[in-house]
């Protein structure tokens, strides 16, 4: 899409959502040219929108965001161009595989099965396209979460130091949060919710490759 030079505020909008979709998908700029090549002012309205003014706010994370944006799509039915967009975008964005998987399995029970399997069926095609595992790896907050009960369990899949040993088998509680693909932080808690460790775990596939641990002082 050929833009003439504009200050309006859509116009702007437009080159900073196109700006950040081609920095999350490198033959962005393509695939929005194609896509809104007979209706550029829709390409202007949508791409100003969705990723110039809502992608700029501060409320959620891009994961939180793009994963909020997979499920209504999802629920909408949307499988052609908007799944195929924030399937890469999400991608991304920090989402692992096995969470995009995961998202549509927990939308399933709220939009109806035939619209989740219109869904997996086009994530089939999106997978092979773009040389994913299918099925997808675990999602790395079940990787950590896994590999953490083993260590409590005495079973370690990997030479884990004493002090993690520790900080895992005193908490009464942990809390996984993913933060992108391929790191998770794990929260060990006591009684009563008192924080007194976190581990950050590196993940690379299915497995933990590393940990990092911050203790109270």
């Amino acid at each position: 899409m050929t833009r003439k030079a504009s200050s309006s505020p859509m116009a702007e909008l437009y080159s900073e959502g196109r700006k950040h979709f081609i920095e999350l998908v490198p033959d962005g700029g393509a695939r929005l040219d194609a896509l809104f090549h007979t209706a550029p002012a829709l390409g202007e309205l949508a791409v100003g929108v969705v990723y110039g003014h809502l992608q700029s706010r501060p409320g959620l994370d891009p994961r939180l965001r793009e994963g909020a944006t997979l499920a209504a799509i999802v629920a909408a039915g949307m499988v052609g161009p908007p799944l195929s967009v924030h399937f890469r975008t999400g991608l991304a964005s920090g989402l692992a595989p096995g969470e995009i998987v995961e998202l549509v399995v927990q939308a399933s029970a709220f939009t109806g099965f035939p619209r989740a399997v219109s869904t997996a069926d086009q994530l089939n095609r999106l997978f092979a396209e773009l040389g994913l595992a299918s099925p997808p790896p675990p999602t790395p907050r079940e990787v950590a979460l896994t590999f953490c009960d083993n260590v409590r369990k005495g079973r370690p899949p990997i030479p884990v130091d004493p002090a993690v040993k520790r900080a895992l088998r005193r908490a009464k509680h942990l809390s996984a949060h993913a933060t992108s693909a391929r790191r998770v932080i794990v929260e060990c808690i006591d009684e009563p919710a008192s924080l007194t460790a976190l581990l950050a775990l590196d993940i690379e596939a299915d497995q933990v490759a590393r940990i990092q641990l911050f203790e109270e002082r």
